[in-house]
């Protein structure tokens, strides 16, 4: 039975662009499996924390040398790396907040990308540690010119940051769906949506 880890961080829980998105891809994964499994983790309903002095210690020391404290500190990232080792498929849906992403997506990354566990370091290079999967990340933009080519494309710092990350972790199957310009002409949005909603529903097959 497949797993369908979801990770919303838009701070909107109504009327928000991306979570739209990732509904769609829930839809359409939903339909094509109809015995699998959907895991939601809502950052903005439930935040993640951010990581803390202990936690940072917990996660570089030896399993024998970790004391209760240390395993507290830590229990939070064991609990998010396991949900995410146990999906078949991730989709992550978030806005762009000020040319990044949003501060309840990185305390997310932070807790999950753990040497030892997520990835591995050997004193010359680095190999992600979570591989065999699909990531599908839909972004919303407020203005329009983010895509490639576009007037605002280098200032774009979500999709490259995110490829950047899911493709340290072993993700080698990283995909976007994007809608721009949400503040823009409603008429052009509604026809950007409709155009966003039919790519992520594709990507979910």
């Amino acid at each position: 039975m497949a797993t369908l880890l979801r990770i919303d961080a838009s701070a909107r829980t109504e009327g928000s662009y991306s979570r739209q998105l990732g509904d769609s891809f829930e839809t359409s994964w939903v339909a094509r499996n109809p015995t699998g499994t959907v895991v939601r983790r809502d950052l903005a309903l439930t935040p993640v924390p951010q990581i803390a002095n202990e936690t940072i210690a917990g996660f570089y020391t030896p399993a024998e040398a970790m004391t209760d404290a240390l395993h507290d500190a830590t229990a939070l990232s064991d609990g998010l790396i396991a949900e995410l080792r146990a999906a078949d498929v991730l989709l992550v849906t978030t806005p762009m907040y000020n040319f990044g992403i949003p501060a309840a997506l990185k305390a997310w990354v932070d807790q999950i990308v753990r040497i030892g566990h997520t990835f591995s370091y050997d004193g010359n290079s680095f190999t992600g540690l979570v591989t065999g999967k699909p990531v599908t990340i839909a972004i919303a933009y407020g203005a329009g010119g983010y895509g490639e080519g576009g007037a605002l494309a280098a200032l774009d710092l979500v999709r490259p940051y995110l490829a950047t990350l899911f493709g340290f972790l072993g993700f080698t199957d990283v995909r976007f769906a994007v809608v721009e310009a949400t503040t823009g002409d409603p008429i052009a949005l509604n026809t950007a949506l409709d155009t966003a909603r039919d790519t992520i529903a594709a990507l979910a097959a």
